[in-house]
């Protein structure tokens, strides 16, 4: 499977494009290509704009990572990803709630499919638990009774077990995903929030700096770039406080 490691502090950056427009994607993507790693194509930007979003990233020299959160029975969930791999993304997201059989699934024909045309297995990454989602709604909604830690834990395990090669977790839960699952094993944090940044409707939220001391490798940042009056000061002033906090962990 695809390996993915970041180079430079913003490498670690996956832009949150949650835009409607072409003309936005294209503005945010000359913008901010030299101070990101990757530009996220989630669900608002897709329903909206369709593949030609992901062919505009790459064009003006972006690279994609496709945030579907596929979640349905195994073989659409499969055929889905196949889908995403023709159209040369190779970086995307599937629900871990989904079960193993439907990673196992999507992992196996994509696989199939790489052997098949000699391309590489995509970086394929679980989703445990929505960044919204607090222990209230885990338990007193969906009736889930663990720990919200224990149960991003155990959705982590079953996505490595069942061939992924990583995780979106929260950052109270990157260490304990590492120690027990290894360094290997990646995990994007989502919901970073720099400490000058307003929190919108995320509860479950985090600084960039403490998303790396938790031992996150990439972390998902969206309004507190685009929203701000300048963009490009404002990832500058994310990257250094990365740096920061990589040179942190160096020097213990």
């Amino acid at each position: 499977m695809k390996k993915i490691k970041p180079e430079q502090p913003k490498d670690r950056i996956i832009l949150a494009l949650d835009v409607d427009t072409i003309e936005d994607v294209i503005k945010y993507v000359d913008l901010l290509k030299d101070y990101t790693g990757f530009f996220k194509v989630g669900l608002q930007l897709f329903t909206s704009c369709g593949y030609e979003a992901v062919d505009v990233i790459k064009e003006h020299g972006g690279k994609v990572y496709f945030d579907g959160k596929f979640l349905d029975i195994p073989n659409t969930v499969a055929q889905s990803c196949i889908n995403l791999m023709k159209k040369g993304i190779d970086f995307f997201s599937i629900s871990a709630v989904g079960g193993s059989k439907m990673m196992e699934t999507a992992v196996q024909e994509c696989r199939d499919y790489a052997k098949k045309n000699n391309m590489e297995l995509p970086v394929i990454l679980g989703v445990t638990l929505l960044s919204s989602f607090g222990q209230k709604t885990l338990t007193n909604e969906l009736g889930v009774e663990a720990n919200i830690s224990k149960y991003v834990l155990r959705l982590s395990e079953i996505a490595k077990s069942s061939g992924l090669t990583g995780v979106v977790a929260p950052d109270t839960d990157s260490k304990q995903i590492k120690q027990e699952l290894g360094e290997d094993f990646t995990v994007i944090c989502p919901a970073v929030r720099p400490t000058w940044a307003i929190v919108n409707d995320q509860i479950r939220i985090v600084s960039p700096s403490a998303a790396i001391k938790s031992g996150a490798d990439y972390m998902i940042i969206g309004r507190p770039i685009t929203h701000a009056v300048d963009p490009v000061a404002a990832a500058k002033l994310i990257i250094a406080e990365i740096d920061e906090a990589l040179k942190g962990i160096e020097a213990v």
